[in-house]
């Protein structure tokens, strides 16, 4: 399948990249991945070992585009934890006010 990255055309199939990706040490995963085999990997380090381009040329969603395209899962950045949403009303309240030392509430 023919790409575009950083202004350039490249010819990937998904056995290539595969090949390419083999003995690769994945780099620790702070933004969007892509996983490779049974591998997660940034895809800024996906993208340089594929076009042997800086990822300071290329954006994460070139790459992105171009491994969904080709059948590989994708992954948005790590996110913050999630917060707990079953707590709600007054007792969200005191629970806040608990966890940041306050007195709670205040009765008007």
């Amino acid at each position: 399948m023919r790409c575009v990255i950083a202004r350039y055309p490249f010819d990937l199939t998904r056995i290539g990249v595969l090949e390419s990706m083999k003995g690769v040490k994945p780099e620790a995963v702070t933004g969007a991945s892509v996983t490779i085999g049974r591998r997660r990997y940034p895809v800024k380090q996906v993208g340089r070992v594929l076009t042997g381009q800086d990822p300071r040329d290329f954006s994460a969603g070139e790459v992105t585009r171009a491994m969904t395209r080709l059948g590989f899962t994708c992954h948005d950045a790590p996110g913050a934890a999630p917060v707990d949403a079953g707590v709600t009303g007054p007792d969200a309240l005191r629970t806040a006010s608990a966890l940041l030392g306050g007195p709670g509430p205040v009765a008007v």
